[in-house]
């Protein structure tokens, strides 16, 4: 009996090893990260928000639930009060993550789509291409992109879709610039001209030797140009260039700015959930840029 035990504690332990063994070393990494972990962490939080609203908050948020201007905790149906038209900050939090959310995620993967194609485009082949990606990088760089987003919304009607198009629109020059300078490192490494002595295609060569090998600062990159999607969705609403339709946490900062002197947690409890998401996106990137960067591995 004590045999068959320690034979089943002996095997367990081998298995546990094995599993371990199996884990991904940037995994780990990863894990050890306290920047990462926190971002992580926070991270969910926001997700686990905007993915309960219709459970918690089934309304609209842009419903009038109480009398204007209570104070947070001063009644107990509304924990963090109520703004100017009566309407429950917190619904408008949880409801307002999901908006800010979508419009940060559309406008990034835009920017990835245009970015990340040019960049590989422009590095692999050069010539022609390369200096028309160049131009039209520096045409869009000479305009400050908050100002450009700015009078793309200012023209079409503000909408959830128009403003993430907007930020995308503005957003992708610096990754186009940041995919092609490592798409030149690549581009006369061992690997490619392995591939290419092959007689592989070019396609095959950018998708499999140069995309994953350029994937860690796109990565790094990807999870600041969130946060910043999410702070110039925030800015547009705050000058009342948001979706009047859609409860989002720009649209509550720029509803609240009338009476910050009287009723100051309007605006600040929206400003507190901004702070929080971009944080938590700051010290993702953070710790993925150390974690997956290969001169910093013991």
């Amino acid at each position: 009996m004590g045999k068959s035990l320690n034979g089943t504690a002996a095997l367990g332990g081998a298995h546990a090893a094995a599993v371990v063994a199996r884990t991904p070393a940037w995994l780990g990494r990863l894990l050890h990260s306290p920047s990462a972990l926190t971002g992580g962490v926070l991270l969910l939080l926001v997700l686990g928000m905007a993915a309960s609203a219709g459970w918690l908050f089934p309304g609209d948020p842009l419903d009038m639930v109480a009398e204007p201007f209570l104070h947070p905790f001063a009644d107990a149906g509304h924990w963090l009060g109520t703004d100017m038209l009566g309407r429950d900050i917190l619904a408008g939090i949880f409801h307002g993550a999901r908006a800010s959310l979508l419009i940060a995620l559309v406008s990034t993967a835009l920017a990835l789509l245009l970015g990340v194609s040019g960049g590989l485009l422009a590095g692999y082949y050069g010539g022609r291409a390369d200096a028309l990606l160049m131009r039209v990088t520096e045409f869009f760089q000479t305009i400050p992109s908050f100002l450009f987003a700015l009078a793309i919304v200012a023209v079409v009607q503000p909408t959830l879709l128009t403003i993430a198009l907007a930020i995308g629109v503005t957003a992708w020059p610096s990754l186009a610039r940041l995919v092609r300078a490592e798409v030149l490192k690549l581009r006369h490494g061992e690997m490619v001209q392995a591939s290419v002595a092959l007689g592989a295609s070019d396609a095959r060569i950018i998708l499999r030797d140069i995309l994953p090998n350029a994937a860690t600062p796109i990565l790094v990159s990807t999870s600041l140009m969130v946060a910043t999607a999410i702070l110039t969705e925030s800015s547009l609403a705050f000058l009342g260039l948001g979706d009047p339709n859609a409860a989002s946490w720009g649209n509550m900062v720029g509803a609240g700015r009338e009476v910050l002197r009287t009723d100051w947690f309007i605006t600040t409890i929206p400003c507190i959930a901004i702070v929080i998401t971009v944080l938590a996106l700051n010290l993702l990137g953070d710790g993925l840029a150390d974690v997956l960067d290969p001169r910093d591995r013991k």
